[in-house]
């Protein structure tokens, strides 16, 4: 249990402390540019706290825990990302107007990253400081 709350714990900092830099510093001007009115002046917190509870506990579910080693952590971390990103970017690039290509890849690329990053600090919270030697 206690490895599973480090886990994580480790994995939602990262993520959170990743995405709020892609999204708050580097790519608003970006994001803004290419999905325009799509974008509200200020995001809903509710919906985007639920997202990142839930997205950083199938990380650690499919990812963290059943990882035999950092590497494997960031690849299938790497992988997760893609897909899930994936799913969302090229369903709303099929039917939402003003969704673009470059967009889609841009957010994958950027989901694939930020997820073996964070899948990879969870794994080594959970086993370096549990105590567990891997």
């Amino acid at each position: 249990m206690k490895k599973a709350l480090l886990a994580y714990v480790g994995t939602l900092l990262a993520f959170l402390v990743l995405d709020g830099l892609w999204l708050g510093v580097l790519m608003a001007p970006t994001y803004r540019a290419l999905l325009g009115s799509l974008m509200l002046d200020q995001p809903l917190l509710a919906p985007a706290a639920v997202f990142y509870l839930l997205y950083v506990f199938g990380c650690v579910v499919f990812v963290v825990l059943p990882a035999q080693s950092w590497q494997r952590a960031a690849r299938l971390g790497a992988l997760l990302g893609l897909v899930a990103y994936g799913t969302y970017d090229l369903s709303n690039w099929a039917t939402l107007n003003g969704w673009s290509a470059q967009l889609a890849v841009m957010d994958m690329a950027w989901g694939a990253f930020a997820t073996c990053v964070a899948c990879s600090v969870g794994f080594f919270v959970a086993n370096r400081v549990a105590g567990t030697k891997r």
